[in-house]
């Protein structure tokens, strides 16, 4: 058994790290494949080296792109390693062009393909997550999916019951294994000068909202309201593109917002754990704030993880300025008892048993 690891941004590092874990532990042997989606070191090479996983055996440096350059380059230059390393499986974890890439290259070449964090649907294919989740899915032999949810969408696309195991997510293994580690060793909280429970975090990156400017100057619009209501700081860590965006479109950061770079995995998991509330467009976030009891409020109109909103540890705002203020006002009251939906933190370790007892039939 030979197994391809496909990964390329920052989520895939940090959810598939358990799995490489208890690879790496195993008699089974693999590659690890980087595209080089996420090409700055604070969104690449500083997670390897946080998480203490081995560097990549095959880097790609496709960067970024449109969407048919970045995957284009991706299919190419994988199928050149896939055909090098010869596979028996490739693994590959959510809803990025990394992903979407890594199956179709594996698929023309008759590899197997597992796919991590299988089922998730939004039900809009305005955003190209879900394109790429779906396709995905749909040309998966093994599908490790993360709920019963999860489950129940894969069904209802009359995807085969046996090829789909329940496993819970990845994320919870990762942010139960790393919180203690980022509590320790980062120092971030000293350096931006904030104090625990008393700051407010922001991200917002995808396409459909930092892409438009009517979109992305609501979301600024929002935290200037947010900022002019409540005398806490406003921390965003900024996301090269949308620092692009905010220059292309001549819009202004409102005062009291804190900008910083990019951040590491460890300062980015502190920020969370300690802030009093998170406003996001990422779906792995929504679930780290879930799993950490942190209010969450999501800047988007749908999402693919509604097992946040069933539980109440989060609310979708979408990009008008007064219902994310409106949003804020709720979630800020709200008592973080909910229950944790996305598993017992023990997913890679399914997820490695199921490739085992896979191996005599691939």
């Amino acid at each position: 058994m030979k197994i391809a690891v496909i990964i390329g941004t920052r989520p895939e590092i940090i959810k598939i790290s358990p799995v490489i874990r208890r690879l790496e532990n195993s008699s089974l042997d693999y590659k690890v494949i980087h595209t080089g989606q996420h090409y700055s070191s604070n969104m690449d090479k500083i997670f390897f080296d946080e998480l203490e996983l081995k560097e990549p055996d095959y880097n790609l440096h496709v960067g970024s792109g449109s969407h048919a350059e970045e995957t284009g380059r991706m299919i190419i230059e994988t199928e050149r390693v896939l055909k090098a390393v010869k596979p028996n499986l490739v693994l590959v974890l959510g809803d990025t062009n990394t992903a979407l890439a890594g199956a179709l290259s594996a698929v023309k070449l008759r590899i197997k393909i597992g796919h991590i964090e299988a089922g998730l649907r939004c039900y809009d294919k305005n955003t190209p997550e879900e394109v790429n989740r779906v396709v995905v899915d749909h040309v998966s032999d093994y599908l490790f999916a993360p709920t019963d949810k999860a489950v129940k969408n894969l069904l209802s696309e009359s995807i085969k019951e046996k090829n789909i195991f329940l496993t819970g997510n990845t994320i919870v293994d990762a942010v139960y294994e790393n919180s203690k580690i980022a509590d320790i060793k980062s120092s971030i909280l000293k350096i931006l000068n904030l104090k625990n429970n008393e700051y407010f975090l922001v991200t917002a990156h995808r396409e459909e909202n930092i892409d438009f400017k009517e979109k992305f100057g609501g979301i600024l619009e929002g935290l200037k309201l947010l900022a002019d209501s409540f005398s806490t700081p406003i921390v965003y860590p900024i996301h090269p593109r949308a620092e692009k965006n905010i220059k292309k479109f001549d819009l202004k950061i409102p005062d009291g917002v804190l900008l910083t770079p990019p951040l590491g995995y460890l300062d980015f998991l502190k920020l969370l754990f300690n802030s009093r509330l998170v406003l996001t467009d990422s779906g792995g976030v929504q679930e780290e704030a879930c799993i950490l009891k942190i209010p969450c409020v999501t800047l988007r109109d749908s999402t693919e993880r509604p097992e946040t909103l069933n539980v109440g540890s989060n609310l979708l705002v979408g990009t008008n300025p007064d219902k994310i203020i409106e949003g804020v006002n709720n979630m800020i009251k709200r008592k973080p008892d909910w229950g944790n939906p996305f598993g017992d933190g023990k997913a890679g370790e399914r997820i490695v048993d199921v490739i085992r007892s896979l191996e005599v039939n691939i």
